[in-house]
């Protein structure tokens, strides 16, 4: 059994822990909860629009769209999806903010992460302390001859994709091959980076898991390996992995963005966290309201200058925007009677709705929550994909329970450990 190591088993505890001096280098594990406050959707859930992509792409079966020999075959139901999801969407989260509260402490040593959004790097974490292990949207290349491809180009190309059909291919001479995002494919290994994972993670003084099943390896074996030396802190919506087995095991069990939100409170940190959430608001690309809220700015913030300089063209441009989209409903309305329209339901609807209400990820504790350091005997959530879809031996990265992060990777399992 291994040493204790806080005085407090709880918020309080774990505080004062990040607040010494034992306390230097802190290492991370994200998964797709840090990312469900954010709208990025899921796979099966109705109403998302995804499932219905899928539906009429006529896959052999939805993981196809995520296996390289079948992308070589037909990319068009990749870029379908990618259409959906393609970075910009999506706002980076309270968690998100607090990953780069603690670079900007100077105590992240790493953030180890499954998901494929970037919003990490959205956030503001600095490239040299992210590893994607599973690869993400950020750049892309050539599949074939490996040449990397323009950002603007395939962004541009993506994001009109439901209307061009326009594959990306390498413009390199005599190749033509087809480009791919740097996400790690069914049948392609992970990237160079998380080989450096053991090594930081037994160094670490202290680990915290967040929004992850732990049911991925190799990378879910990273929780193992710390040594009896560095804590760990579980903050999901269910218990999960082998947590609660080590005598300071700290367990948090709610959303993500609650918890992080009261133990930066404890730390003394809620100001500079708002502040830095706030700042998110300006790193979508024209999908939802570019106007941080007023309330999740802190009086005096780096982002207060910012925001009375930008305010009034900003409120200008959302001006437009909402104008032209009135415009364009008044000119090209074809719903049918009782049916409800398809933008009452867009990103940018609810964009501009969570921001002109103070924003998602903005919640208050409530005493009594069920945000708490507990540990109750609660098994990890079943997986909708049967293991028989998958066959034996295969690379996998992806369960397509979930599209996105690790809702892509769930129950699916790499070949080799760490």
């Amino acid at each position: 059994m291994a040493p204790r190591i806080l005085e407090y088993n709880d918020f309080k505890g774990i505080a004062n822990y990040i607040k010494s001096d034992k306390c230097k280098n802190i290492a991370l594990m994200l998964g797709a909860g840090i990312s469900t406050a954010a709208g990025i959707p899921d796979f099966r859930s109705p109403g998302t629009g995804l499932y219905a992509n899928l539906a009429r792409l006529d896959l052999p079966y939805p993981e196809a769209v995520f296996e390289i020999n079948f992308f070589r075959k037909n990319p068009v139901p990749f870029y379908t999806l990618a259409h959906e999801l393609y970075p910009g969407k999506f706002r980076p989260t309270l968690t998100h903010a607090f990953i780069r509260l603690l670079s900007e402490h100077s105590l992240l040593s790493m953030c180890f992460t499954q998901n494929i959004d970037t919003l990490e790097r959205r956030a503001g974490v600095p490239s040299d302390k992210i590893v994607e292990a599973h690869g993400s949207f950020a750049t892309q290349r050539c599949i074939k001859c490996k040449t990397p491809f323009d950002d603007e180009k395939i962004k541009d190309m993506v994001v009109n994709f439901a209307e061009r059909k326009a594959v990306p291919r390498c413009e390199k001479k005599g190749c033509k091959g087809l480009v791919k995002p740097d996400i790690v494919f069914f049948g392609e290994s992970l990237p160079e980076s998380f080989s450096r994972a053991p090594s930081i993670i037994r160094s670490a003084d202290l680990l915290i898991v967040i929004g992850t099943s732990l049911t991925v390896h190799p990378f879910a074996s990273l929780a193992k390996i710390c040594p009896d030396s560095c804590h760990r802190v579980l903050i999901n919506i269910d218990r999960v992995g082998d947590f609660g087995s080590r005598a300071d095991d700290m367990i948090l069990l709610g959303k993500c963005d609650e918890i992080v939100r009261e133990l930066c409170k404890e730390l003394g940190w809620e100001e500079e966290l708002m502040g830095l959430w706030a700042e998110t608001a300006y790193s979508t690309d024209g999908t939802s309201a570019t106007i941080p809220p007023t309330d999740a700015t802190p009086s005096g913030s780096r982002t207060e200058a910012k925001r009375d300089n930008d305010l009034e063209e900003e409120v200008v441009k959302l001006a437009e925007r909402i104008k032209k989209q009135f415009d364009l409903e008044g000119d090209n309305n074809t719903e049918e009677p009782g049916k409800p329209s398809k933008e009452a339901y867009s990103p940018t609807d609810k964009a501009i709705h969570d921001l002109s209400s103070g924003g998602p990820g903005v919640p208050l504790i409530q005493p009594n929550s069920s945000t708490a350091a507990v540990a109750p005997e609660l098994e990890p959530a079943p997986l909708s994909v049967s293991a028989t879809t998958f066959s034996e031996g295969r690379s996998t990265l992806q369960d397509t329970s979930i599209l996105v992060n690790e809702r892509v990777h769930e129950g699916a399992q790499h070949q080799g450990t760490i």
